[in-house]
């Protein structure tokens, strides 16, 4: 079904502005992107992005690379040029008066735009809603004050913010969209191949690969038949992820374009945390999960968090199917004995494989972006934006 939005002054479009602020949201961008121009074939986009929302014909004002920071003390040292940069961004969108705009993922900078948008009068809606029930939950009074629609992807999301009283649509996850799982079900697991997803932070990567690589002179004692394989991140580059890898431990590094095979066809992986486990998860491929942040950083955490994991497979399930090893647990010999596990112990491997078809079922039917879409077309054709 297709939609005819109002003109505005001019009889002439005003675009849609999208902000993202990591390589998830991009793709997630992306498909949403595919969808509004199903819904409405005319329709224009502007905002802060990455390559695949450029790919989809979107006007990238700004990199989301200006604003991938992870941790607290890590968002503090950039804090003045995320100040500048609210600033150029506020500016932006009083030349530009987009017709909405949509928040994807990345509340610690969307919400500042949610709010620069707010007395410029523009409709915001926040699609793959921030996980604000992990922690500082108190957030969703924001939301409820500068959001016009919540639209959540997982499926316990919807009745924790209508308990906020929020317009609130739960659709799906659009990752069922995304993987190609007819094709991406029939690829064969090879038996002695390992995935390594260290992360796309430059900090991610630089805490985390060191360790996967000690985990794998540890494991080449007694698998010396187990070869490696890193699936580079969008923005990061080569010749980094070879500088933080023994050059005696053989590893082959795939582009980002092929991770979904290349995902399926491993025993298991490595990774940081991140939305990649759910896109593991849903793939079939079981996961050791490692995360590391700075102390100031995890005791923040400690004090604010509100959940029992970190992992979204984990949440979802509501039990630890990825085990996680979070900062001191985030060594190589630790991570060396888990996947000694699986590697070893036949039935321990298979009893995973069955907790993630399980979760597969969980999250909900194609369609995610579409409806979504037609979500955000209506209402704003119901305020005659």
């Amino acid at each position: 079904m297709r939609y005819q939005l109002p003109m505005q002054k001019g009889n002439s479009y005003g675009p849609i502005w999208l902000n993202v602020g990591e390589a998830s949201g991009d793709l997630h961008g992306a498909e949403l992107m595919k969808s509004l121009k199903e819904v409405h074939p005319d329709v224009e986009f502007t905002g802060m992005g990455g390559s695949a929302m450029e790919a989809e014909g979107m006007d990238v004002r700004y990199s989301m690379k200006l604003i991938s920071l992870v941790g607290i003390t890590e968002i503090l040292g950039g804090l003045p040029r995320i100040l500048r940069l609210l600033g150029q961004i506020k500016r932006t969108l009083a030349e530009v008066r987009p017709r909405a705009i949509i928040l994807i993922d990345c509340p610690e900078f969307n919400f500042r735009v949610a709010k620069i948008a707010r007395k410029l009068g523009i409709p915001v809606y926040y699609y793959i809603s921030p996980q604000i029930w992990a922690w500082r939950s108190g957030r969703a009074n924001f939301l409820r004050e500068h959001v016009r629609k919540v639209i959540c992807i997982l499926p316990f999301e919807k009745a924790f913010y209508e308990k906020y009283g929020m317009e609130v649509e739960y659709v799906g996850h659009p990752l069922m969209d995304v993987l190609p799982f007819e094709e991406l079900d029939k690829i064969p697991v090879q038996e002695n191949r390992i995935g390594l997803l260290p992360g796309s932070r430059g900090k991610e990567v630089s805490s985390l690969l060191p360790e996967f690589a000690g985990a794998a002179r540890i494991l080449q004692k007694t698998h010396p038949d187990l070869h490696y394989v890193i699936v580079r991140a969008p923005g990061m580059e080569k010749e980094r992820l070879l500088s933080l890898w023994p050059e005696d431990i053989p590893v082959e590094i795939v582009e980002p374009a092929d991770r979904y095979a290349v995902f399926r066809s491993c025993k298991f992986i490595m990774a940081a945390s991140g939305t990649v486990t759910l896109e593991t998860a849903l793939i079939g491929t079981p996961v050791l999960v490692a995360y590391q942040v700075s102390a100031i950083s995890m005791l923040v955490a400690k004090a604010l968090v509100k959940v029992d994991f970190c992992s979204l497979p984990n949440l979802i399930m509501d039990r630890e199917v990825y085990p996680e090893f979070l900062q001191e647990k985030a060594q190589a010999d630790v991570l060396a004995h888990a996947a000694g596990k699986w590697l070893d112990d036949a039935d321990a491997y298979a009893g995973v494989k069955r907790e993630l078809i399980e979760l597969r079922s969980m999250v909900g039917n194609p369609g995610a972006a579409l409806r979504a879409a037609k979500i955000i077309i209506e209402d704003l054709i119901e305020l005659g934006m």
